[in-house]
């Protein structure tokens, strides 16, 4: 982006667009035959790629043991 100046009077910012062929590519589509899959799996209720699956952050997700993050310290062996 390049900031010009007017030369007369009050100054205001003027935004200039960067060139077309610096600007990436279009994100071509899908084939029609991979949106057909995508819909089936997703008509059985599969897992998508690239799509959030609240099974998996559950199966993946940390297991903590009783205790382990309690606001109060687990007393000492010998009872103290």
């Amino acid at each position: 982006m390049t900031t010009t100046y007017a030369a007369l009077g009050r100054q205001r910012r003027i935004f200039v667009p960067p060139p077309a062929e610096s600007l990436p590519p279009p994100v071509p589509q899908d084939p029609p035959i991979y949106r057909d899959l995508m819909r089936t799996w997703a008509d059985r209720g599969r897992t998508l790629p690239g799509r959030h699956d609240p099974e998996w952050i559950r199966l993946a997700a940390p297991t903590v043991s009783r205790g382990q993050f309690s606001g109060f310290p687990a007393p000492p062996p010998d009872g103290r």
